[in-house]
This record gives C-alpha cells, structure tokens and sequence, in this order.
C-alpha cells in the first residue's frame, strides 16, 4: 500500500541510499585509519548519488506538471483539445489528478460545444428576422458608432451591406427624413415612410421603433429596433372592419326591428279604426330612425372625408378659437404663424387630440399645443403628461375602429390621420421621457 501514494514511492526510492549511507562509512574506515575523512567521504557519495537519485525518481512528476500547466494554458486561451496522458498507476494521487484533470476538459469541451451551438442559433434568429436590430456605443469622438447590425438594418441603411464601425450619423444622411427625425428625437415611436416598391400596394410603410440604453463593458450601449408593422395594420384593420360591420348590424337590429314591429302594430290599429296610439307609434319609430341617423352619421363622417379646402390660417387667432372649447397652453414661433389649411377639419383633429390628452391622466396645465417651422414645412406638437400609451396600444393606435376605453368608438385618432395625410402631413406617436405622449403633425408648406 505505500507504493500507492507519492511520498511512499520517494522513500521507496531513497531505501537503498540510506543503506548505503549505514555501510559506507564502515568500509572507508577499515581502509583509512581517520574516522572524520571516512564519515566525510562517505557523506559526499551519498549526498550525490541521493541527488541523482532524486532528480531520476522526479524526472516524470516534473514532465507531468508541465504538461498540466501547458494544458490549463490552453484552456485559458480557448483550447480545449488538449490532453494529458500518464503511463504511472491511476491509483496514486498523480494518477488521480491526471484522470480529475481529464474529466475537467471533458466538461469544458462539451460546455464550449453547446456555448457554439447556441451563439451559431441566436445569431443566425437574429440576422434572419425581419425586425431591424442595431447596436450603437459612443466612439473615442464622442459620436455614436454602429457595434452589430444584422441583415434587415443592413438592407434599411446600407442596401445589405455591412455598416459596422460606421458612423451613425453618415449612415442616416442616405436613411429617409422622417426616420432621422425619429431617431433625433428619442424614445418610443411610430411613423411611416414612403414605399419604394414600384409595386406595392399601400403607399407607405408603418415602422414601429424601440430604443433601449444599457451598460456593457462598462459603455454606454444603444440598441435600436425596427419593426415593419404595415402587414400587422392591414390585419387589424381587417379585424377592425369585421368588428365595425358587426356592430352596425348589431345597431341596424336594434333600430329597425322594433321599428318594423311598431309599424306592423300601426298597420292593425288602422285596420281596426283605433287611432288613439298612433302618435305614441310614430313618436317611438321617429326616436329609433334618428338615434340610427345620428349612429350612421358618425361613420359616414369618417368614410366620406372630403377633400380639404384650403385656407390662409392665422395661427394666433385659430389657435384662440380652438381654446373656447377646450384648454390647453399654446407656444407659437415668434412673430406668429401662418400656413394654408382647411380649417375645419384641422379644428375636428386637433380637437380630437386635445381631448384625448386631457383624457389621459395629465395636469390641465401639462397639455399643451406648440408649432415649429421646419424648412420645408411645420410640425404641431400635442404633449401631456399623461400615462402614455403601451407597445399594444401604440402600435394599433391609429387602427380605425382600434378603442381601449370602454365606450370609445376609435375612430379619434383615425379621423385625425386621415385629415392630415389629406393635408400631405404626417402623423407619429412617441412617448415623453418622465410620461406622457407627444403627437406629432408634421405638415407640408402649401
């Protein structure tokens, strides 16, 4: 059993040597009448016969160690192809360091395996899906440079290729209008772009953006989503109108039923010469034609939008009028304002948008209305201090029909759309850093 373990193979090793060094010295002695000369002599052999002895016993302990630590080496640099081999006992203490060494680069080979496959799947997910993904981080000048892109960025900035390293700012002078406008900014929003298709069957295309600030390495990192949301829109539009001519039947029912019953009811009374309910008869039919009137007036109103007249609109005074019905702070540029606009219409959206930001939780100070000029065109900007809208809701916030109040019809902010694209404006939603919502009107110079 002592040859199993290390120390009993040294001393096992060094037995013959203590031997010698017992019976040296009484040889030399019968030879040489000086007992210190004899004990030195002696002493001198022993001491380099034990050291060849140990440098001999140690030679494949020594290789063996350096072998470990090439190999931990090599693990620490990413290879785990390395092995070590021993040709001693397996029982012994370096046997089991070998085999401990061994089952540990099983374990990292396999760990880096699986870590391979899964980088290989999640960057294959990420350049393949359809939403645009870029990773932005501030260089040593200060300006924000693109870290990692995949296919859909690439092919929305650069026409597929490779845009890392590049500087965000250049890339964005070849990007359209509107998505520098986004992305200056800040936070969430929704806007759209002009198609380029030549064949494509809407005239733009609704993206949906999503940025997120996060430290990594110790640098501030930006990641920016795109999503293409103008498949998603025609399907809840879709849903949308099912859901509409559902409840117009459902409305239709309701007014046209009990009015056929009453007029049948009439029918008889006359057949019967009593005329005493007739009137209650007509009074009730009457009710029900215009509550169905007033139903269907509201929906032709949107469906049937006319083209905008357009008007020179002195903005101080429009903007005074708009306040008798509803308060909000206004900020104009200096020297007042004027642009070409149906006036009309531009009152029912605007209304529509300052109500729902009174509606919306904010202070009745917080709401206010501000126009900037633009150089080729102006924006009017609706801000509150609300609650702000959630993804859902502001992805299929401009959804005709689309309502998360309970007796909302959704047809607010569609209506608004529609006037302003009908004015060759724009529309985007973004919500406010510390809360609420900004909606922006971007509008041409007519």
């Amino acid at each position: 059993m002592i040859r199993r373990s290390l120390a009993g193979r040294l001393l096992w090793w060094m037995l013959p040597l203590v031997m010698l060094a017992v019976a040296l010295p009484l040889l030399l002695l019968r030879w040489l009448d000086n007992a210190w000369l004899a004990g030195g002599l002696s002493g001198v052999v022993v001491i380099a016969l034990g050291a060849w002895r140990l440098r001999t016993a140690l030679a494949p302990v020594n290789a063996l160690f350096r072998t470990l630590a090439g190999s931990v080496n090599a693990y620490r640099d990413g290879e785990y192809n390395f092995g070590v081999r021993w040709s001693g006992s397996t029982e012994d203490e370096l046997g089991q360091l070998v085999r401990v060494h061994a089952e540990l680069g099983d374990v990292l080979r396999q760990q880096r395996q699986s870590l391979v496959q899964r980088e290989l799947l999640l960057d294959t997910m990420i350049h393949n899906t359809p939403v645009s993904m870029l990773l932005t981080a501030a260089g040593g000048d200060g300006q924000s440079r693109v870290v990692f892109s995949n296919l859909a960025a690439r092919k929305l900035l650069n026409s597929g290729w490779k845009i890392e390293g590049q500087r965000l700012e250049e890339l964005l002078i070849r990007a359209p209008p509107v998505l520098r406008e986004t992305l200056a900014r800040g936070g969430d929003s929704l806007f759209s772009i002009d198609s380029e298709s030549a064949d494509a069957s809407d005239e733009e295309e609704v993206y949906h953006l999503a940025r997120r600030k996060f430290l990594l390495n110790g640098r501030c990192h930006e990641l920016l989503l795109l999503r293409r949301l103008t498949s998603e829109l025609r399907r809840e539009e879709m849903r949308a109108w099912k859901k509409v001519i559902r409840v117009i039947s459902h409305e239709l029912n309701n007014s046209l039923a009990p009015a056929a019953s009453l007029a049948h009811s009439g029918a008889e009374l006359v057949r019967r010469g009593r005329y005493e309910r007739l009137e209650e008869i007509f009074v009730t039919i009457e009710e029900r034609a215009r509550h169905l009137e007033r139903f269907l007036g509201g929906y032709a109103r949107f469906a049937k939008l006319p083209q905008p007249q357009l008007q020179l609109v002195d903005w101080t005074a429009f903007l005074t009028g708009l306040q008798r019905h509803v308060s909000f702070v206004s900020q104009l540029p200096e020297g007042g304002f004027t642009s070409s606009v149906d006036p009309a219409q531009l009152e029912q959206a605007l209304l529509n948008l300052l109500k729902n930001a009174h509606e919306s939780g904010s202070p009745a100070a917080e709401v206010m209305l501000r126009i900037t000029t633009l150089p080729q065109g102006y924006r009017i900007d609706v801000l509150d201090r609300g609650q702000g809208m959630s993804e859902p809701v502001l992805q299929n916030s401009l959804v005709p029909f689309y309502s998360t109040k309970r007796h909302g019809t959704g047809l607010g902010l569609a209506l608004t759309r529609e006037i302003i694209e009908a004015h060759g404006g724009r529309i985007s939603l973004v919500n406010r850093d510390g809360g609420g919502l900004c909606v922006m009107l971007q509008m041409p110079d007519c």
